[in-house]
């Protein structure tokens, strides 16, 4: 019997992207237990998903060697390991535990290049999730044209419910909004999300922020005229998802929030700047838009930077808020 481990650590939007391949591997291989590993605070982004036989969790502090011996101690064993991650952990884990491991191509010269030359020498435009299928090519796995899937338990749903309830935001038409990333070039102005706070509520939209703990303050900009609601830091990811899933769209930076609407079903603008679609987290097989400058300065980060290397940040200022009201009034019907 097939044992397959899938090996990615983190983080948020990397996790969702890996869910078509666990897809697809369930598909292919319906005998096979499919074992997904990582990080215990990434775990809910997978606990709840279908196709998987078993998370197994690194836990904070936990040895290497602990997670490898659990591994190992599986029943079948493992007979396939997939390193979707590429770090250093996860190689050294592929050491620790005997089966027939792969991985797939980060691309890395290539997008080096590109941020310090702009000479684009990718072949071709492949999306990270259907990057992460060369791991898996010796089980004759192929993308099956779905979108990543983020499923939710019914704790999740109904806390979400009942906080809206609350709120009397129930029956409302709901625009999640983003603000944050770790980044500040990722980072859309703040005066632009208080505009289009006010542009949504004049088209019959409750904009309700999202986000985590440190998004807070942030958030609290936004929501001190009234006209939006704040759920930043309040929900875990699963909760985070339960409400994208109740939005009717979602608003969010190049962000783990982006793909986990994506994964709800949610349409998603998403505003891009320091990154670009050569290095494949766009939003994947989702209804939405994507708005972005075409700049000769972009893209200059593989992950975003505290300050715009050339003191201007015009890759995210120069997208106005009418033009994200206008892509939301095209995608949402």
């Amino acid at each position: 019997m097939l044992c397959v481990l899938l090996v990615r650590f983190s983080s948020i939007g990397d996790i969702v992207l890996t869910t078509p391949l666990v897809r697809a591997l369930a598909r292919r291989h319906p005998e096979a237990k499919l074992v997904y590993v990582t990080k215990r605070a990434m775990a809910p982004l997978v606990a709840d998903n279908p196709h998987l036989a078993e998370v197994v969790a690194l836990e904070p502090d936990e040895p290497l060697r602990h997670l490898a011996r659990r591994l190992a101690a599986l029943a079948p064993p493992p007979t396939h390991g997939l390193d979707l991650h590429g770090s250093v952990r996860s190689v050294a884990l592929r050491l620790l535990v005997r089966c027939r491991w792969s991985g797939y191509r980060k691309r890395k010269p290539a997008r080096t290049l590109l941020i310090a030359t702009k000479l684009d020498v990718y072949r071709r435009r492949v999306p990270v999730p259907e990057r992460y299928f060369e791991a898996a090519g010796r089980l004759d796995t192929r993308p099956d044209g779905g979108p990543p899937e983020f499923w939710i338990g019914r704790g999740a749903t109904e806390r979400v419910a009942q906080w809206l309830s609350e709120r009397r935001l129930a029956d409302a038409k709901l625009a999640a909004l983003a603000p944050g990333a770790a980044h500040a070039t990722k980072r859309w102005p703040v005066a632009h999300w208080s505009a289009l706070v006010e542009q949504l509520g004049a088209a019959g939209f409750r904009p309700v922020v999202v986000g985590g703990p440190e998004d807070r303050g942030l958030a609290q900009q936004l929501v001190a005229g009234g006209a939006a609601a704040s759920a930043a830091g309040e929900f875990s990811l699963q909760e985070t998802g339960a409400l994208l899933a109740r939005a009717a769209v979602a608003i969010s930076g190049d962000t783990g929030v982006m793909h986990m609407a994506t994964g709800v079903g949610t349409p998603v603008i998403a505003l891009f700047g320091p990154t670009v679609e050569q290095f494949g987290f766009f939003p994947y097989r989702a209804p939405g838009a994507v708005l972005q400058r075409e700049l000769e300065c972009r893209p200059c980060s593989a992950t975003g930077t505290s300050t715009c290397p050339l003191g201007h940040h015009r890759c995210l200022g120069d997208i106005t808020p009418a033009d994200v009201a206008a892509a939301v009034a095209r995608v949402v019907t």
